[in-house]
């Protein structure tokens, strides 16, 4: 059982909302700094919605109970995947959009984002939510269940605009995962707004700018 999301509105009645997942072993406190960092104020009042992974024994980590959207059973991610976990984690971000739509929030002024296996996330549920979506954002991560996005995505979601940025010196999810991530997405015919940063899994300010100019351009549509 995960925590309710935290959420902060940057005005009364948004008009849009983004939904941000954090990475394994954080919560989601970690992104509302980044978040307090972007200035949307020309597209109206934003929400932002930080969920909270379960907590789970994570299996690289010696077993090791800790926030995770998913198991992750070696280093090379990939090679085997905990699909069950990435399922239920889909589901439960599926949730949070219906929610924000039932609030009014329409498909096509919802963000969904994350940071390493929260950017897993955003691309799995975003690609096949069966709606178009304002914009998908994966910082520092890569694509989960590759092989079944060609029978799974949703042709709703093909135009939407997708925010792909990484650091070059990555120890966790190597440069080549996230470009192999971004050729992959190119193949089917996604437009990938692509930027690559000198740190290693983090978040830096340059990245920041890049974000909040492209979220101003997803959401002034």
């Amino acid at each position: 059982m995960s925590l309710p999301p935290i959420e902060i509105e940057t005005g009364p009645n948004p008009t849009a909302s983004i939904v941000l997942m954090h990475g394994l072993g954080a919560d989601g406190n970690d992104f509302v700094p980044i978040a307090q960092e972007l200035d949307l104020s020309s597209v109206g009042p934003v929400r932002f919605v930080f969920p909270n992974a379960p907590v789970m024994p994570v299996t690289i980590n010696g077993g090791y109970q800790m926030p995770a959207w998913y198991d992750i059973y070696g280093p090379n991610l990939v090679q085997r995947e905990d699909e069950a976990g990435l399922r239920r984690s889909q589901a439960s971000i599926e949730a949070l959009i219906e929610k924000e739509k039932a609030r009014g929030i329409a498909a096509g002024r919802i963000v969904v984002a994350g940071f390493s296996q929260g950017c897993a996330m955003a691309l799995m549920t975003g690609l096949r939510h069966v709606e178009k979506l304002a914009g998908i954002v994966g910082l520092s991560g890569y694509l989960p269940l590759a092989a079944t996005l060609a029978a799974e995505r949703n042709a709703a979601n093909h135009d939407t605009p997708i925010f792909l940025a990484h650091g070059s010196a990555d120890p966790v999810v190597v440069l080549p995962r996230a470009t192999a991530t971004r050729d992959a997405l190119q193949a089917l015919g996604y437009q990938v707004d692509w930027h690559e940063y000198p740190m290693a899994h983090s978040v830096c300010m340059e990245e920041i700018a890049d974000l909040n100019a492209w979220l101003l351009r997803v959401l002034a549509r």
